[in-house]
């Protein structure tokens, strides 16, 4: 007995939905990158000779504009917000470092504010962000 084999089948990809899956991705990857995960205040960097990096996963950022306005990781405040985000942070994480941002033309009296209230405080982890002049 003879056994009749049939038609071999061929298999294939349909390539039909590959411009749909393709315009679906760079949709989605477009998106993502528009996310800012960190605010930021437009400010001009004072220069430092020499700097130190800091290597800390996570900072509590305090912005300092040229008119003295105050910003805690991007956001407004005022002072008593960063006294008081100041001392939970003290409470919660003492090991956090403080990042104090001033603008270059920033009135040093907005940025002793500031300090005096780390000082009543008592915290010590404290960095100036500045732009390292080269």
């Amino acid at each position: 007995m003879r056994i009749r084999r049939g038609k071999s089948k061929e298999f294939y990809i349909p390539l039909n939905s590959m411009s749909d899956v393709a315009f679906l991705l760079l949709i989605f990857i477009m998106l993502v990158a528009l996310i800012n995960y960190r605010r930021e205040v437009k400010i001009e960097y004072p220069e430092a000779k020499t700097a130190l990096r800091t290597s800390e996963k996570k900072n509590l950022e305090i912005w300092i504009d040229g008119d003295g306005g105050l910003y805690l990781d991007g956001e407004g405040s005022d002072l008593s917000g960063v006294e008081r985000e100041i001392s939970d942070l003290y409470r919660n994480a003492p090991e956090t470092r403080v990042h104090i941002i001033a603008d270059r033309n920033t009135p040093y009296e907005k940025i002793n504010r500031v300090l005096e209230i780390m000082q009543v405080l008592q915290y010590r982890v404290v960095s100036f962000v500045v732009k390292n002049a080269e």
